[in-house]
């Protein structure tokens, strides 16, 4: 059997029991993942094409030509799915054309061909940061903005192409602020909106062809025992006033970050830590989940730039970070317990500016860990891309 092909739980207890901070018990088998309840949906990344983004692929390509030498192995890239991301109201009017090229696709391949979507645009975004502010104050009218200029259209888009399927990832960096940054004064402030908002998101978009995941940050954010609690507490709160835990399918860890699945670094950065990995993590915060009533939910873990592990000094290191590479490729099913590895972050998007002189500039992106040169936020960072490709493991 192949290493990747492993079972979950295989996979953890191959880590010691150390790796889930004595949450195994003493000695013996641990007990298998919770299977995702058929009440909650099937998963909808299994049975299905991927849906291939052209202008990703435009992205790719220009860098290819740049590269001769590296030309093959960057090439490979175009193969593999990237989520669409949507982070302002002007983005939104792209998502027709995305969803018709991905229904000209699944009409081509004679296959359901699944489209996943980021919404990224709640009043007050980035409340901890700077890096991705968003364009949408909550002192402005940010919320009823948020509700009719962003999420209806999306939601009327989504309705519009009801043969597709379509998962959305909902408002990565938000809720888990709740739970940990209230110290900062805009996330104190952005609270109610933060949930009133995304309550609303929930109920637009709960449509037949549509599945719904909440973003539940990372083992190095949530990972200790306290913040998970209170991630759960937020979380039931959320979803009780959306209708209930069963208007999602489930949650998305790691978006934009570099948690390797399996190996211990992050034992190394924060002993205190009981998740050294992305896979504890998931499979601590489906029991403490379970705890508060949300059982049986699907995990989707972004594994587009966490192929290599050692590359940080500090769990807290975020922006472009140097020596990292692509992760396992987006498939269905990685292992028991997960609905999908996916590439959420499209490989080679900047994560914020690393020049202090320009707007958004946040510290961390000109960090000891973070690459130099990085331009905006979104924007394509060529060099870094590259370095991707070569740190790719599995290589390319």
């Amino acid at each position: 059997m192949k290493r990747d092909a492993l079972p979950f739980w295989t996979a953890l207890a191959i880590l010691g029991p150390a790796a889930c901070g004595g949450k195994l018990g003493a000695g013996g088998d641990p007990p298998p993942v919770t299977v995702v309840s058929e009440s909650v949906g099937k998963n909808p990344f299994k049975g299905v094409d991927f849906f291939i983004n052209p202008d990703y692929v435009e992205k790719v390509e220009a860098t290819a030509r740049k590269f001769p030498d590296l030309a093959d192995r960057i090439r490979k890239v175009k193969e593999y799915p990237t989520a669409v991301w949507l982070d302002t109201i002007a983005r939104v009017a792209k998502l027709g054309y995305w969803l018709d090229e991905a229904k000209r696709q699944q009409d081509e391949s004679g296959t359901p061909t699944l489209t996943v979507v980021v919404l990224c645009n709640l009043p007050n975004r980035d409340c901890a940061a700077n890096a991705s502010a968003g364009e949408l104050a909550v002192e402005a009218n940010g919320v009823a903005r948020y509700q009719a200029e962003f999420v209806d259209p999306i939601a009327a888009q989504f309705a519009k192409h009801p043969d597709q399927p379509i998962v959305a990832i909902v408002e990565p960096d938000s809720l888990a602020n709740m739970a940990t940054n209230m110290a900062y004064p805009k996330c104190a402030a952005s609270v109610h909106a933060y949930r009133q908002s995304i309550v609303y998101a929930i109920k637009r978009l709960a449509l037949p062809n549509v599945s719904v995941y909440l973003d539940a940050a990372h083992a190095g954010w949530l990972g200790w025992d306290v913040n998970r609690e209170k991630m759960a507490k937020v979380f039931r709160r959320v979803l009780d006033e959306a209708g209930g835990p069963d208007m999602i399918r489930g949650f998305a860890t790691n978006i934009s970050n570099y948690t390797h699945l399996s190996n211990r670094d992050g034992a190394a950065l924060a002993l205190t830590n009981p998740c050294p990995n992305e896979l504890v993590y998931v499979k601590l915060l489906a029991e403490t989940l379970g705890m508060y009533g949300m059982k049986g939910k699907g995990y989707v873990i972004d594994t587009s730039r966490n192929g290599r592990g050692g590359i940080r000094r500090s769990w807290g290191s975020w922006c472009n970070i140097k020596g990292a590479g692509l992760g396992e490729r987006p498939r269905a099913d990685p292992v028991r317990g997960v609905d999908a590895y996916f590439w959420i972050k499209p490989p080679g998007e900047s994560d914020g500016v690393s020049d202090p002189t320009q707007p958004r500039y946040d510290e961390m992106c000109a960090s000891r860990d973070a690459a130099p040169g990085a331009p905006q936020a979104g924007e394509w960072f060529e060099s870094y891309f590259v370095d991707l490709v070569l740190n790719a493991n599995p290589p390319l």
